[in-house]
C-alpha cells in the first residue's frame, strides 16, 4: 500500500515538473509573438490553443471515461471561478510582458507560488507544513536575489504590477482548480481553454484589437497547446496527489527554465546572481521533495521488564508512544531502542 502511495507521489512530482517545463516556454516565445499580436488577442489564442488541443485528446479518451469523473452541478462555482480568473490572468500577463522584459516577467511569476500557498492555507484550509513554508521562503529568497540583480531585471513599473496581478489571479485559480481536480482532467482543461479563450477574445474585440495574420494565429495556437494545454493538464494531474500548495512549489522551476530560454532566444544575459539564486532554489526544491516523501508516524510500544527485589521476582510492562519521521520505502517499518533508553524507561516507571 505504501509503495503504491510513494509511486503515486513521485509520479505527481514528475507531472508538476513537467508542467513547469511546458509553461516555461510561454514567456519568451510570447514576447516574440507580441511584436505581431495584440496582448489580449494573444491571451485568447493561447487558451484557445489549449482548449482545442486537449479537446482533441478528450475525443479519444471520452469513451473510456466514467460518468462520475465528469464535472457536475456542485462543481459549478469553482468552474466559473476558474474560467473568470483564467480570462483576467493571461491578459494581465501579456500586458506585463509587453511593457517589461521576458526575464522580469518570468521571475515575478514566482509570486504565484506564494499566492497559491497563502490562499490554500487561509481560504481552503489546506495543510502547509513547516518544511513547505521553509521551501516557500527559500523560493521567495531566490526570486528576490534575481529580482534585484540590476537594470532591466526589476523595476517598480506598470509591467511589474501587471505580472504580479496575473500571478495573484493564478494563485486563486490554482485553488479553485484544486477543488475539482479529482474530476476529468481532459474536461477541465478543455472547458478552461475554450471558455477562457473565448472570453478573452470577446474582450479583445470590445477594446478594438485586431486579429493578426493566419501564420501568427497558428503559431500562438500551437504555443497555447503546449505552454498552457499540456502544462495545465500535467499540473492538475499533480494537484490530485500533491495539493495546490505543494504542486505550486514544484512549479517554481518554470521561471529558471524561462530565463534560460530568454538567454537563448532573446539574448537576455544571466548574471552571477542567477546562479546564486539557482543554488537556493535547489535547496528549496529539496525541501519540497522531502515534504512529499517523508511521512510522520506515531508508534505505541510495550516493553516488559523482569527483575528481582528482596527475593521476589517482579514483572513490569511499560507502554509508551512517540512520533518520528522517516522516508517510506516499503510496507515494513521497524525501529530499535538502545539499552540506555530501555534502562531509562525502567527507572522512570518502576
Amino acid at each position: 500500500m505504501r509503495n503504491t502511495e510513494q509511486r503515486s507521489k513521485l509520479t505527481a512530482a514528475f507531472y508538476a515538473l513537467g508542467a513547469a517545463c511546458f509553461y516555461a516556454i510561454n514567456v519568451p516565445l510570447s514576447k516574440l509573438l507580441l511584436d505581431s499580436i495584440p496582448p489580449t488577442v494573444m491571451a485568447a489564442l493561447l487558451y484557445l490553443g489549449a482548449g482545442l488541443g486537449v479537446g482533441i485528446m478528450y475525443l479519444f479518451h471520452f469513451p473510456k471515461e466514467h460518468r462520475t469523473e465528469r464535472l457536475c452541478r456542485s462543481d459549478l462555482p469553482y468552474t466559473i471561478g476558474m474560467v473568470v480568473l483564467d480570462i483576467i490572468a493571461p491578459i494581465l500577463l501579456m500586458l506585463g510582458i509587453k511593457h517589461g522584459t521576458s526575464s522580469n516577467a518570468s521571475l515575478l511569476g514566482n509570486f504565484e507560488i506564494v499566492a497559491t500557498t497563502l490562499i490554500a492555507l487561509m481560504l481552503f484550509k489546506e495543510k502547509v507544513s513547516k518544511r513547505l513554508f521553509a521551501a516557500i521562503g527559500l523560493i521567495t529568497l531566490a526570486s528576490a536575489v534575481l529580482t534585484f540583480e540590476g537594470s532591466g531585471s526589476f523595476d517598480i513599473s506598470l509591467g511589474s504590477f501587471l505580472v504580479l496581478g496575473a500571478a495573484s489571479c493564478w494563485g486563486l485559480e490554482n485553488n479553485c482548480t484544486r477543488s475539482i481536480s479529482n474530476k476529468s482532467t481532459y474536461q477541465i482543461v478543455t472547458i478552461k481553454g475554450l471558455c477562457s479563450g473565448m472570453g478573452s477574445m470577446v474582450t479583445a474585440l470590445i477594446v478594438g484589437e485586431r486579429l493578426p495574420d493566419l501564420r501568427y494565429i497558428a503559431a500562438a495556437l500551437i504555443l497555447g497547446f503546449v505552454a498552457y494545454g499540456l502544462s495545465i493538464f500535467t499540473y492538475i494531474r499533480a494537484q490530485k496527489t500533491l495539493g495546490a500548495a505543494k504542486t505550486s512549489a514544484f512549479y517554481a522551476a518554470a521561471p529558471f527554465i524561462g530565463a534560460l530560454l530568454s538567454l537563448v532566444l532573446l539574448n537576455e544575459t544571466l548574471s552571477a546572481s542567477y546562479f546564486a539564486a539557482l543554488m537556493i532554489m535547489i535547496v528549496g526544491t529539496a525541501f519540497v521533495v522531502a515534504d512529499t516523501l517523508v511521512r510522520q508516524h506515531r508508534h505505541e510500544h510495550s516493553h516488559t521488564f523482569t527483575h528481582t527485589h528482596d527475593g521476589s521476582t517482579h514483572t513490569h510492562t511499560i507502554t509508551h508512544s512517540h512520533v518520528h519521521e522517516h522516508f517510506v520505502s516499503d510496507d515494513r517499518h521497524g525501529h530499535r531502542h538502545t539499552l540506555e533508553e530501555l534502562e531509562k524507561y525502567h527507572i522512570e516507571h518502576v
